[in-house]
């Protein structure tokens, strides 16, 4: 059985090889078994909107800051995910939440 972070290597080395779907496969795969994984969901989000597949971009990005509701880099991927998905509105409210959460003292 591999380990997540095996899992995600093997994720890493299908993108680089140019199978961007076979990287979202085998990243579905690790979230099958860990739902909590932030790395994946925050590739699955760049991938699927590379794929164009925006609204599951959007689905993983919010998985990303359900998961990591402190990092304010969470925030800004969600943005530019749904820029470029052009929901706007809600592009800035992300980088509002970004820019609350690095204004907050740690």
């Amino acid at each position: 059985m591999s380990t997540n972070d095996e899992l995600y290597a093997e994720a890493e080395q299908l993108k680089d090889s140019g199978d961007l779907e076979g990287a979202v496969t085998k990243l579905n795969e690790l979230l099958a078994a860990d739902n909590d994984f932030a790395l994946a969901h925050s590739a699955l989000a760049v991938y699927y909107g590379r794929l164009g597949q925006h609204d599951e971009a959007i689905k993983h990005g919010q998985e990303v800051c359900r998961i990591e509701p402190n990092d304010a880099f969470s925030f800004t991927a969600m943005s530019v995910t749904y820029q470029r998905a052009g929901r706007i509105p809600e592009a800035e409210e992300a980088m509002a939440r970004a820019h609350m959460i690095q204004q907050s003292p740690q």
